[in-house]
């Protein structure tokens, strides 16, 4: 890092940053176990909304990646916990899966499709034409519309899957209604995180692989930044931005020694 200033504190991207799909990054598990040595405060970022903290977990200690639970915080739970604030034990028509779903019930949200206050939209892997047009009916009698993330597609074995931010897109044609996007670039997801753990943002790095999310997000809030080129945004995309991350490193294998030595 080229600021003086401690660092206390990380924020870093899974996808792209510690994994590809199933298949870990070389020098992600050095990473993670170098954090948790140094006992400094970190989290797993990610705007998948399909799965619980639990089953990323699981999911990351199958890569050989071991991340505590605590640890990862989802746009599903920043999701959930701005509405906590927004509207205390409201109610949500929900499109998504369990990571979503869970979140909301453990804030005290009862699921309805009868007036809710809210339709919350998230990744799932089994959109149904009959929930998307439920969602349109209920938005346009007046449900406040919200999507835990707005990116268009995700990445499979198989090739390109749509995602929240289609789908959203696809509501919002419907409806003349945009959602307010939770998830990253919006800085929420970050301050939200901050939050979690007591952090300050002068204080705090954030570790991403896309310029127009981690690192837009993390510069929005007040974080310094790292770009990893292990994922979607190429070195020779940097400069094409109106923005610069703090520093550019070729993978999180970089970090390892740079945690050390500010632990």
């Amino acid at each position: 890092m080229t600021s003086t200033r401690p660092v206390h504190t990380w924020l870093t991207d899974m996808d792209g940053v510690l994994v590809h799909e199933e298949v870990p990054i070389p020098g992600a598990q050095e990473f993670i176990e170098a954090l948790k040595a140094s006992g400094l405060r970190f989290l797993v970022l990610t705007n998948n909304s399909i799965f619980t903290p639990r089953d990323l977990r699981a999911r990351l200690l199958g890569s050989g990646i071991d991340v505590p639970e605590e640890a990862i915080w989802t746009s599903a739970l920043a999701t959930a916990q701005f509405l906590a604030d927004q509207r205390p034990h409201g109610t949500a028509y929900v499109v998504g899966e369990a990571g979503l779903t869970t979140a909301l019930h453990d804030i005290g949200y009862v699921m309805t499709d009868r007036d809710p206050d809210y339709v919350v939209l998230g990744e799932t892997r089994t959109y149904s034409f009959e929930a998307i047009t439920r969602a349109i009916r209920l938005i346009e009698g007046g449900a406040r519309f919200i999507a835990t993330n707005p990116d268009p597609s995700g990445p499979s074995i198989q090739g390109t899957l749509p995602a929240t931010g289609s789908v959203a897109a696809l509501i919002s044609t419907a409806t003349g209604r945009q959602p307010y996007f939770v998830g990253k670039p919006n800085a929420l997801m970050m301050r939200s995180a901050l939050n979690r753990l007591e952090a300050h943002s002068e204080t705090t790095v954030m570790v991403g692989d896309r310029m127009d999310t981690d690192i837009i997000s993390g510069l929005e809030a007040g974080l310094r930044t790292v770009l990893v080129t292990t994922g979607s945004t190429r070195p020779d995309q940097v400069e094409t931005f109106p923005y610069r991350p703090t520093r550019v490193v070729d993978s999180v294998a970089d970090l390892v020694e740079v945690v050390q030595q500010r632990s």
